[in-house]
């Protein structure tokens, strides 16, 4: 596929793909979501890809949101099927199979948030601003913000945010748990790049599964969560990066993972 609204580039074993109409803040409209989901199919197939990052090309916006000129002309029907496409694009970047990081070097508000929601991890730039601000356009989000960021932060956290559409910085973010880690702007490319290459460095079979059973256990009960976190357990000891993972512990030495 061609993009127009987004760029995508390979780095050994890091995709890295860019929004890029810094002109209208990053903004995300039909075609950038189509784009993207045409971009989390790629890094799914790639058995090179190991991992994604995903930001916003200049240094204002991560992406300030969905785009108002489209969603200003949308009838209620044609909203439902927006919000939903919207829904299913990022939930394939949730079930990749492979960790995401969303580095967000400036406003990642409304369907901007809600991407980086969607993540598996989030960095932020110190002077980033994030929000979900829908309820001041009279609407609520629809790319799954309510629901993912309830999870993530608390339904307390999320009724403040949604209710009021405020913007909260990045200490905030990082105090409620939106954002992982925040570095100053200077140095968000290398500390987003240093965290990235420590799960490189991890058994990426394991990093599969640990992800998978959170994700699942979240939307059940302790009990159950812990017979797949038992049956992910078990898989993981199948598997020759266990193997070579103790081997090499025991021999100090640094392990040789090959994903098997």
């Amino acid at each position: 596929m061609s993009y127009e609204n987004i760029l995508y580039e390979v780095d050994g074993k890091i995709a890295r793909v860019t929004v890029n109409r810094p002109k209208l803040m990053n903004a995300l409209n039909n075609q950038t979501l189509e784009e993207l989901a045409h971009a989390f199919d790629a890094v799914r197939d790639d058995e090179g890809v190991r991992c994604l990052l995903i930001t916003g090309a200049g240094d204002k916006a991560f992406i300030a949101g969905a785009d108002i000129n489209e969603l200003a002309k949308m009838k209620a029907m044609q909203a439902k099927d927006v919000a939903f496409f919207g829904q299913q694009v990022f939930g394939r970047l949730e079930t990749l199979g492979k960790p995401s990081v969303a580095m967000i070097n400036g406003f990642a508000l409304g369907g901007g948030l809600e991407l980086a929601l969607a993540c598996t991890l989030r960095t932020a730039s110190a002077g980033a601003r994030v929000g979900l601000p829908e309820t001041s356009l009279g609407i609520i989000p629809g790319y799954g913000g309510s629901q993912r960021l309830a999870r993530i932060a608390g339904p307390g956290v999320a009724r403040e945010w949604i209710l009021t559409g405020d913007m909260f910085g990045a200490d905030e973010a990082h105090r409620v748990g939106v954002v992982n880690r925040i570095f100053s702007p200077e140095e968000l490319e290398a500390g987003t790049q240093k965290l990235l290459k420590t799960i490189l460095s991890r058994g990426p079979v394991a990093i599969r599964l640990a992800m998978e059973a959170i994700r699942r256990g979240m939307n059940m009960s302790q009990q159950e969560g812990e017979i797949i976190e038992s049956d992910m357990f078990g898989l993981a000891s199948t598997t020759e990066d266990m193997r070579e993972g103790m081997t090499a512990f025991l021999e100090k030495r640094k392990p040789a993972f090959t994903g098997k």
